[in-house]
């Protein structure tokens, strides 16, 4: 099968499932796996063995969490951003411009330059109300409006394109980027998903090929640059949500999932580790919102 090294997974073993999982990303200085748990309001860690397990409580659902440049982490709550260090208590970066009591912060990522982008969504995911934002040095911003449920995100390899989902209209948009302002162009339609079937979150390997989770579909797709199906993973579980690339040479697949319902299958909530044939690309620490580098 392209882009695997062996058909199949592995589970990553940590006591306890989670509610909603979500964007996992590696730490390669301390050999982790991190992710949040939406609804269970936390932040996770582990090794890819399972070792040291242990919890960040975030006490509002979190959308997204990211390591910083200066060693600590900023998340993106339902009230807005927040960051933590060393162990501290969670302080305000930026309070939501939005109704929190009826929309709150999805995925979130950083570029190639530390620039913090994120999304909202609409708690029904049925309104176009919510937004895709991004975070510079003197701020965050919208870039786009008329989204419902902002989802997965990324870029290819040499920062030229920028992929974003909005996961009720069943689609993967792909956009010129360019790194030195942060800006987005061209919108096209980069793959679409049948009805019943919902993209969630994404990343890019090193060849150029996205990886998308789809939620209700019990599955994690490879397209080729060009859109195109390249590789299909089955899972047992409904409700796949994200995947990053994690390990010191970035090729197994972290794929976190969701326990919302009876029959999201008896492992969901679990995080499945796919060894690839391919390799992710190291994720850029954020800068911290109007500190000096």
């Amino acid at each position: 099968m392209p882009g695997l090294h062996r058909p199949g997974w592995e589970l990553l073993d940590v006591p306890g499932r989670d509610r909603l999982g979500e964007g996992p990303w590696w730490d390669p200085a301390a050999a982790r796996l991190w992710w949040i748990d939406i609804l269970g309001r936390r932040i996770r860690s582990a090794g890819l063995a399972g070792g040291d397990p242990a919890a960040i409580d975030t006490g509002s659902d979190i959308g997204f969490a990211v390591p910083d440049d200066e060693g600590g982490i900023i998340a993106g709550l339902r009230e807005g951003l927040f960051r933590r260090r060393h162990g501290g208590d969670w302080t305000p970066l930026w309070p939501a411009d939005y109704d929190s009591s009826g929309h709150r912060i999805n995925d979130g990522k950083t570029d190639r330059r530390g620039r913090i982008w994120f999304g909202t969504m609409h708690d029904g995911e049925t309104s176009p109300s919510a937004h895709l934002y991004r975070v510079d040095a003197d701020g965050c911003r919208p870039v786009l409006d008329g989204v419902s449920t902002s989802n997965g995100l990324g870029w290819s390899p040499d920062d030229r394109t920028f992929y974003y989902t909005d996961s009720p209209t069943h689609r993967i948009w792909a956009f010129d980027y360019d790194l030195d302002d942060g800006t987005l162009a061209n919108r096209r339609l980069f793959a679409q998903d049948p009805a019943g079937c919902f993209p969630d979150g994404l990343t890019v390997d090193a060849e150029g090929c996205v990886w998308g989770a789809k939620w209700d579909g019990s599955r994690v797709v490879r397209y080729r640059p060009d859109g195109r199906v390249d590789a299909t993973v089955e899972l047992p579980v409904r409700k796949p949500t994200s995947v990053a690339f994690c390990g010191p040479d970035l090729s197994v697949l972290a794929v976190t999932s969701a326990a919302m319902a009876p029959g999201d299958g008896d492992l969901a909530g679990s995080v499945f580790l796919l060894q690839t044939s391919t390799h992710g690309v190291p994720q850029q620490p954020a800068r911290v919102p109007g500190a000096r580098h």
